[in-house]
């Protein structure tokens, strides 16, 4: 199947980890992305939680763009679309979709997964060319074991599972054949 996610596989791909941080002052950037690196990690997500979010995302891209992919996560509007697209984001990643955002994602240029966590927004993501998601909360809907049922049921589907893994579990999810990166925020703490 061929994607229309602006290769999202290929960053996935490159990237087995990825940090999903929330920066609440731009100071806590510089160190964490250099704690990263020195981890070798060059990869981030960085969450549309707090009030700075953007600017921590124009921020992170301007020090170390040239060093770490740099994503911005919990994309729930289209304006959040069209603001990372205008920061020159590397891939942009939403907890779900909506018509909104699914008309949105298909027009833009950046890489991007959306959210899926049930059979039936699988199938509908999937109805849109796109087949690679993010599994979230995992652990609320069934983490691993969900994943590997999702693999017979939808062998073509790639997923980055997010939402409640930490360091005892990562290793269960990137060992299945569908996993393609993981997300959390073990790896900061």
């Amino acid at each position: 199947m061929t994607t229309k996610q602006n290769n999202i596989r290929g960053i996935l791909s490159d990237h087995p980890i990825i940090p999903v941080v929330t920066f609440n002052d731009l100071r806590e950037i510089d160190p964490l992305i250099e704690k990263l690196l020195a981890m070798g990690i060059h990869c981030i997500e960085i969450t549309l939680r707090t009030k700075i979010a953007f600017d921590a995302v124009r921020a992170a891209k301007e020090l170390h763009g040239n060093k770490i992919a740099i994503g911005v996560g919990t994309i729930t509007h289209p304006d959040h679309i069209l603001t990372a697209e205008e920061i020159g984001v590397d891939f942009m990643v939403s907890p779900g979709l909506s018509d909104e955002l699914i008309q949105a994602f298909d027009a833009c240029s950046t890489a991007f997964i959306p959210g899926v966590a049930t059979p039936s927004e699988i199938i509908r993501a999937s109805q849109h060319g796109w087949d690679t998601f993010k599994f979230f909360p995992a652990h609320l809907f069934g983490g691993a074991e969900a994943l590997k049922a999702y693999g017979q049921l939808f062998p073509h589907v790639k997923f980055c599972p997010t939402g409640g893994i930490n360091e005892s579990t990562y290793t269960a999810y990137s060992e299945l054949n569908n996993v393609i990166s993981v997300g959390g925020s073990w790896m900061v703490k």
